[in-house]
């Protein structure tokens, strides 16, 4: 567990990858020099995908890059559900900075 970073990013845009239904293409500030591009399979939960602009989440932000369907994906969104189907994404407190680390 202490090799996975987890950082908060700050999510600026989002959208559906064409021609699925569960994938949210989003652009992420993790505190760094350029945005991250993050490919996730939450779009189930967001129909209106732009409610995601502006929220800061967390991330595993050392997994190494991969393909999903064509686009490089550099992270990972953190999110639980129940088994009652609730969904939650993993937020930290709105004036925890962006790019900040867990400890």
């Amino acid at each position: 567990f202490q090799k996975v970073e987890l950082k908060v990013g700050k999510i600026l845009s989002a959208e559906k990858v064409p021609d699925t239904d569960k994938l949210l293409k989003l652009s992420v500030d993790m505190g760094e020099e350029v945005p991250r591009q993050i490919v996730s399979g939450i779009s189930l939960y967001f129909p209106e995908c732009e409610v995601l602009i502006g929220k800061k989440c967390m991330f595993v932000a050392n997994l190494e890059p991969r393909m999903i369907r064509g686009l490089e994906s550099n992270g990972m969104i953190l999110a639980v559900s129940d088994i009652d189907g609730k969904f939650s994404l993993l937020e930290p407190n709105s004036d925890i900075l962006t790019g900040a680390t867990a400890k």
